[in-house]
């Protein structure tokens, strides 16, 4: 107790510099998410247990198959946590359709393939309708995944698009022969060192790095080629190149199905799911405070018996690769 007391005493002094929460409660064993009703049609029962439901699932930030650490907290894998929410709401015969709401710039070339493919197989295994609501942002990997879905829908200022490829690399080898550093790396072949920031790039080099890039590229033009028919031959070339647009200027060239929000969502997955009214229910861990909607976009952290403390801080690094991803730079 007296331990305990005094890491208290100390999380109390580092709030005056950093934001710091911690929760004395009991902590449930079981992590399992569930669910909070966020929205009510009039007249839909919840006393009984055939009323039916639309589950909204959220994918927020970098779409990446990793946790997102912070000093001493932790955000959950984004690929882990989507597969387990669309588990939750297959398995659930209320569910009736899913709203999978995407505020994201994207991500890795390979986890935002995986989370396409896992929405692809939910949609052939449930037969449930998913339909995407795109929101502040729903960029490269973020449009990569809304492919998947029956219908998107976006608000008119959300930003869209960026369809394409990036590998961000960094050359830091005209800095160290400045101060007399150079790199001596030892390779069991001519491209082992392929993309190496401490080495000038050769050509060679380039021209195959740039042979993947165009590869990724290739397949996400034919993901939206196959997904988005009603775009014009004449759009298909400006529209991908990396650019972003608005959700107004993706709904007149059909990169999306129309405009709306959350509510309209709604209404479009209990047209789609055939039911007349419904729940809009919400996934979240246990002690998640879900008060509408809009709640936070899901974040762990560590949990103890007693105590739950989360410290604001730096993302580490994310993984040096191949991305879907617009302005990697900001996010």
């Amino acid at each position: 107790m007296r331990r305990l007391l005094t890491t208290l005493a100390i999380l109390f002094l580092l709030s005056g510099c950093t934001r710091l929460r911690f929760v004395i409660d009991a902590v449930p064993a079981d992590e399992d998410l569930v669910e909070t009703t966020v929205l009510e049609d009039e007249g839909a029962d919840r006393l009984f247990g055939g009323a039916s439901k639309i589950a909204l699932i959220d994918v927020t930030g970098l779409i990446v198959d990793m946790e997102r650490s912070t000093i001493i907290s932790r955000r959950e894998n984004p690929v882990a946590r989507f597969a387990e929410a669309l588990r939750k709401a297959e398995a659930d015969g209320n569910v009736r359709a899913v709203i999978v709401r995407i505020n994201s710039p994207g991500g890795t070339v390979t986890a935002s393939d995986v989370v396409h493919r896992e929405l692809q197989h939910f949609r052939e295994k449930s037969a449930k309708p998913a339909i995407i609501l795109m929101a502040d942002v729903a960029a490269s990997g973020g449009y990569y995944l809304a492919c998947a879905g029956d219908e998107i829908i976006a608000h008119p200022t959300t930003i869209t698009g960026s369809i394409g490829v990036i590998m961000q690399t960094f050359n830091f080898s005209e800095g160290m022969r400045r101060i007399g550093i150079r790199a001596d790396a030892i390779t069991s072949g001519s491209n082992k060192s392929m993309g190496s920031p401490f080495e000038p790039m050769p050509p060679e080099h380039r021209e195959l790095l740039q042979g993947i890039v165009h590869e990724f590229y290739d397949n996400f033009l034919a993901v939206v080629r196959e997904n988005r028919v009603d775009l014009a031959p004449g759009d298909i070339e400006w529209i991908t190149d990396g650019r972003v647009v608005t959700g107004a200027r993706a709904a007149e060239v059909g990169l999306i199905d129309g405009l709306g929000d959350l509510r309209d969502a709604f209404d479009v997955a209990k047209r789609r799911a055939g039911v007349m009214r419904a729940r809009l229910v919400k996934y979240h861990r246990p002690l998640d405070h879900v008060a509408s909607p809009y709640a936070d976009a899901p974040v762990s952290a560590p949990r103890a018996n007693l105590v739950q403390l989360s410290i604001a801080a730096p993302p580490l690094a994310d993984p040096i690769g191949f991305y879907y991803l617009w302005d990697p730079t900001v996010w």
